[in-house]
């Protein structure tokens, strides 16, 4: 199934995507469940938005893929690298990024994203698919001048617009090996499979939730594979996962 965001008549409202439809849930997904409405949109006739604004936190995973870290001159870390982007870095499909007059080198990275359906602390791995409410796309886009000379990635990784996500969260996937793809201006940069992950998304997931108490709604990057570049002013970068779709954003400055 998957579960939309959109503005009709400038309200936001869920739905479900059925096709070239979406049909309308009543009240929030996440704590009253699917209960639609009957009411019926064309696609083309409503704007997606961002399909979760994260009521606590956006967590982030580097370097876990063994490629993408070598090739920005990194190893490959012994445990799971952990950062976090505030709920203002994220934006929809089709949104427009503003890069961060701070930056000349932003750079774009292609990952599956994790949105955990329900409170839970110390989960196993083998029980994190009970705690999961679906995967969607996401961008973890990056400011590499910063992230060089700052020390610590809260401004390189957190800025407002830093984290693109969508078009819907699909809750009826299998994260373990899945195609990822990236594309600058219709060219594929990125390509790649959540198999060649160091660490599995329900590992990842796990060593989360020991740290921090997730919260329904929270969303975890898993990181991206190789080929990240740095994208400009006029260009567009589309994600596409396997299984879920694409999400697309153009670049301002």
């Amino acid at each position: 199934m998957r579960i939309a965001r959109f503005v009709v008549d400038a309200d936001p409202q869920y739905g479900v995507v059925d096709g070239d439809q979406i049909v309308g849930i009543a009240g929030d997904p996440f704590y009253q469940g699917i209960q639609p409405t009957g009411n019926k949109f064309a696609l083309d006739d409503v704007r997606l938005v961002a399909p979760i604004i994260p009521r606590s936190k956006v967590i982030c995973f580097g370097r876990t893929y063994a490629d993408h870290a070598k090739e920005l001159g990194n190893e490959v870390p012994t445990s799971p690298l952990m950062f976090l982007k505030p709920n203002t870095a994220i934006t929809g499909p089709g949104d427009p990024v503003t890069l961060p007059a701070f930056s000349d080198e932003v750079s774009f990275e292609a990952e599956l994203a994790v949105v955990i359906g329900r409170i839970c602390k110390d989960v196993p791995a083998e029980k994190v698919a009970d705690v999961v409410f679906g995967y969607t796309c996401a961008n973890d886009l990056t400011a590499r001048d910063a992230q060089r000379t700052d020390g610590q990635w809260a401004r390189a990784k957190g800025w407002d617009g830093s984290c693109p996500i969508g078009p819907w969260i699909e809750t009826d996937l299998d994260p373990e090996d899945v195609a990822i793809a990236g594309r600058l201006d219709g060219e594929t940069v990125q390509e790649g499979s959540t198999a060649e992950m160091i660490w599995t998304a329900a590992e990842l997931v796990s060593y989360a939730s020991q740290a921090f108490t997730l919260l329904p709604g929270d969303v975890i990057l898993t990181g991206t594979p190789a080929g990240v570049g740095l994208v400009r002013e006029g260009q567009r970068y589309e994600v596409e996962i396997e299984g879920i779709g694409t999400l697309i954003n153009h670049f301002r400055r």
